[in-house]
C-alpha cells in the first residue's frame, strides 16, 4: 500500500491537538469502530495510567526513533512526542485512512511523521524517514482479530526493523500475542495493567544485543 509523503513541517509547534477536545477524539474513536470493529482493540480510548506504563519504559534519552502502530487518534501519541527527544522522529503507521487524515490535521509537530499502510511494511517506511532501525515500535493492533499469518508477519518484520537493543512495546486485551513473540526475541515479558477499562495487558519484547556490540 503506497504511503502518504511525509508534510514539510519547517516549525515547531506545540504538540497539542489545534482545538481538539476530549469529545472530538472520542468521537471519531466511536466512528470508527463502528465502521472498523476488528481493527481496533477497545471501544474506550486507552486511560493515561496505560499511555504512562507503557512509555516509563522507555529510554528516551537513546530515542532517536520511534515507531508507532496503530496510532488512532493520538492516545498515545501525544505523550510520545511530549517525551522525546528533540531531534527524535515519531513515525505512525495507521492502516487506516481516516485516522491518518486526522492526526495530519490535529498535531502539528516536525518530529512527527504520519504514514498511511501497513505495519508489514515497516522497514520501507523507516527507510523512506530516513532511517535504518528503530529503537522502539509500540503496537495497539489487536493481534488476536488480524488474518491469519499477518500477525505473524508484522512479529517478524518489527523484529528486523529494531537496532540490537531495541524493544517492541505492545498493549493487548488478550495473551494471544505472546505465542508471536516468544519464537523471535530473547527476552518477552508481560503484565496486566488494571488502571484501565478494560484492564490491559502490556507486552515488552527486546531483540538480543549482537555479540560485537555486547562484547
Amino acid at each position: 500500500m503506497a504511503s502518504i509523503p511525509f508534510k514539510d513541517k519547517k516549525k515547531t509547534v506545540s504538540t497539542g491537538a489545534k482545538g481538539a477536545t476530549f469529545l472530538s477524539q472520542w468521537g471519531m474513536f466511536f466512528r470508527q469502530f463502528v465502521k472498523h470493529p476488528g481493527m481496533i482493540g477497545s471501544i474506550i480510548p486507552s486511560s493515561q495510567a496505560l499511555v504512562d506504563a507503557v512509555l516509563d519504559q522507555v529510554d528516551w534519552s537513546r530515542t532517536r526513533l520511534f515507531v508507532e502502530y496503530g496510532p488512532g487518534v493520538g492516545t498515545f501519541t501525544r505523550s510520545i512526542l511530549d517525551r522525546l527527544h528533540p531531534d527524535a522522529i515519531l513515525l505512525a503507521i495507521d492502516i487506516n485512512l481516516d485516522f491518518v487524515a486526522y492526526l495530519e490535521a490535529q498535531i502539528d509537530d516536525p518530529r512527527l511523521r504520519v504514514v498511511h499502510g501497513s505495519a508489514a511494511d515497516v522497514r520501507r517506511f523507516i527507510r523512506e524517514a530516513g532511517h535504518h532501525q528503530a529503537d522502539y515500535v509500540l503496537s495497539g493492533i489487536p493481534f488476536s482479530t488480524l488474518p491469519d499469518g499477518v500477525g505473524k508477519t508484522i512479529c517478524a518484520e518489527t523484529r528486523i526493523a529494531l537496532r540490537s537493543g531495541g524493544e517492541l512495546l505492545i498493549y493487548q486485551y488478550s495473551r494471544y500475542v505472546r505465542r508471536l513473540l516468544d519464537p523471535l526475541f530473547g527476552a518477552v515479558n508481560d503484565r496486566l495493567e488494571w488502571r484501565n477499562i478494560p484492564p490491559c495487558r502490556i507486552f515488552r519484547a527486546m531483540k538480543e544485543e549482537s555479540l560485537a556490540q555486547a562484547a
